[in-house]
Parts: structure tokens; sequence; C-alpha cells
């Protein structure tokens, strides 16, 4: 998927949108759970126009799936459908709802930089200039980057996947549904993170839980069956 900076683009309201920001020099921008847990909470209580309740300080020292509760943002500017958080970037799969929504959204997730420097005392800059956002035009878009944003974090435990395939279908398949900081557990029934995204929509449209794990499971198999052939041919070329 190639990712174009959002200058480039108009962002219009009703449409969807992958949004990627990576931390600068390509660093790791979640050493931890906390810091996973502060990012979670941060994608729900920044998406809102107003500002940041923080009187409500508490909500953001929890450390369980909880703790986002049944906190709703009172002007909304995003409706996030997908996320995935990935050692130094960020997957988010929006639909913008205000007039430059994703673009004050992005700003103000610009927060956590600020717990983060505290945090682990650092200066400078955590994240690499600009977010970087792609217009979904159309269904099978769409299907494409669900899979791909919930399919990212293989490269934390396989370097390398997209381009040489992947060994062991059932690790991978293992891993993801193990793996927390990602919207895929809800998409399962999971109950990891379940206020923070709008599924409705893309349960409808790939047709209900079963059928959002067959999507993923697909992908990873014939990433699985492309390691074999590659391997057959390197086979036969020696």
């Amino acid at each position: 998927i190639n990712l174009m900076p959002y200058r480039n683009i108009q962002l219009v309201v009703d449409e969807f949108y992958h949004i990627v920001k990576r931390g600068v020099e390509e660093r790791s921008i979640f050493l931890d759970d906390e810091a996973h847990f502060r990012f979670v909470n941060s994608l729900l209580m920044f998406n809102d126009r107003k500002a940041v309740p923080w009187s409500m300080r508490a909500f953001w020292e929890q450390r369980d799936p909880s703790s986002l509760g049944d906190y709703v943002p009172k002007e909304p500017l995003v409706e996030i459908h997908a996320f995935a958080l990935v050692k130094n970037h960020f997957h988010l799969l929006v639909r913008q709802l205000q007039k430059e929504g994703i673009s004050v959204f992005a700003k103000k997730l610009g927060g956590y930089s600020y717990y983060f420097n505290k945090k682990y005392k650092r200066v400078g800059p955590l994240f690499q200039g600009r977010f970087k956002a792609i217009l979904i035009k159309n269904e099978e878009q769409l299907k494409n980057v669900f899979v791909y944003i919930h399919t990212n974090p293989i490269a934390l435990i396989e370097p390398g996947w997209k381009e040489k395939g992947i060994k062991n279908f059932q690790q991978i398949n293992q891993f993801l549904k193990n793996y927390r900081w990602s919207s895929y557990l809800d998409y399962l029934s999971e109950n990891n993170f379940p206020n923070l995204t709008k599924r409705k929509f893309f349960l409808e449209l790939l047709g209900g839980n079963s059928n959002c794990n067959k999507e993923i499971e697909f992908w990873i198999r014939y990433k699985t069956d492309i390691n074999k052939i590659n391997k057959i041919k390197n086979i036969i070329l020696e």
C-alpha cells in the first residue's frame, strides 16, 4: 500500500482513510504494556473536539481492558474501525466525522509524546513528521486494508514475512489471536477494547465475526503457501 502525506490529499467528511504514523528514526514508541495501554486510552480520549477531561486523571492509570469502561467522546472527530500498534508505528482505519477531524485527532495524539518523554526521560520529537493517509476508494480496498492492518503485527515475530512468506501458519494464526494491541480480538467477539472501535460496518461488510476470522486466515495461509512455493523453487534451482 502506497501512503500519501495528508497535505497532498483532501480529507473529506464521511470518507474512510488508512492512517499511519511512525516513530522518529524508526525508533520504538511502545516499550511496555503501560505504554500500549496509555496509547489505547489516548485513542479514545483524544478523539473529541472538546478538551480531554483531565478531571478523570485516574482513568489514565488503569491497566486492564475494562479501564475504557463506557466512556464516549462528546464530539468525536472520527470513527475508529480498526487499529494496530506495532512497536515503532501505528495503523488506524477511520472514517472522518468532522471537517479536519483526522488532522485535529492526529495533532491531539501527539500528546502521547509528552507522556513517553516524561516516562523514559528523553527529549525531542517522538513521531516522524506528519501522519500519512490514503483514501479508501472502494469496497475491495476496504477489505484489503482491514486485513493489512490486522496482520501487520506478524512482523514482530517474523520480520520480512510480507516478502518472504510465512513459515508456520498455526504459530502466526495463534499469535494474532493472542495479540491484544489491535482491534482483531474485538472482531473475534473477544472483550478486548470493545468501546474503542465501531465494528458494525465491517461485520456487515464481511459477513460476521467468523468471516472476519476467515479473511485474516486466508491471507496468512496464502503467505504460508507462497513460502513453500519459494522453497521448492530454490531446491529446483540448486
